[in-house]
């Protein structure tokens, strides 16, 4: 009894201590906006940029089809020049690039500018919402093969009797999001990433979403 009247007197008195620890941290605006970085809690609240690239869906086929086909994104290099020690308890953030920037009072001033101009600020807001840069990433373990790190969308077996008739896919990891603030969030990885190599996906925006373009970037946990 006297042990659990200690441990309880113990964490009440981190409590606070604990607390303030939470509240000081802070979350560095990256330099690129738009790019998902490894955000190291224990070494300063330090931003660690990943590997950027940018690939098309490519469709390759054997034997006209009957050799089986994949299609699927594909960066250069076997391993990633970014290496994470560990994969576990990682977090990553990424930025719009319209974070930290405005007050309540200057937002109030804009809304008025906007209802003032016959525009509803309300539908400008869901419309920036929905092109939130975090409803597009995606997780994936990537295949090494011939030099080349893949992320497999679909991998599906020919025909031919040798061939092998199941569909395959990279692997994917879910994450936790989390916002810090306008255009900021948080991303954590829901589970510990075993060893390999691994990229976020994002479809790019602008003129580059028309040429199907997606961007990648790419770490490796060692």
């Amino acid at each position: 009894m006297k042990k659990c009247f200690l441990i309880v007197l113990i964490i009440l008195a981190l409590s606070p201590f604990l607390s303030s620890q939470t509240q000081n941290l802070t979350y560095p605006e990256p330099e690129f906006s738009n790019e998902v970085y490894n955000f190291n809690k224990n070494d300063g609240s330090k931003l660690v940029r990943l590997e950027k690239s940018s690939s098309k869906m490519d469709t390759k086929t054997k034997m006209g089809g009957f050799g089986g086909s994949e299609s699927g994104y594909s960066i250069d290099g076997s391993k990633s020049p970014v290496r994470l020690n560990s994969g576990s308890n990682l977090s990553f953030v990424i930025s719009s690039g319209s974070s930290g920037g405005s007050s309540g009072s200057s937002s109030s001033r804009s809304d008025s500018v906007m209802k003032a101009n016959g525009i509803d600020p309300a539908t400008i807001k869901e419309m920036n919402s929905m092109m939130d840069p975090i409803k597009t990433i995606t997780l994936y373990k990537l295949d090494t093969e011939k030099g080349e790190r893949k992320v497999l969308i679909q991998k599906s077996g020919g025909a031919l009797p040798f061939s092998s008739h199941k569909s395959q896919s990279s692997d994917k990891y879910t994450f936790s999001s989390k916002k810090i603030r306008d255009g900021y969030w948080e991303l954590v990885i829901d589970k510990t990433l075993p060893r390999g190599e691994y990229a976020f996906t994002m479809m790019e925006t602008g003129m580059a979403s028309a040429s199907g373009g997606t961007l990648l970037f790419a770490f490796g946990i060692d």
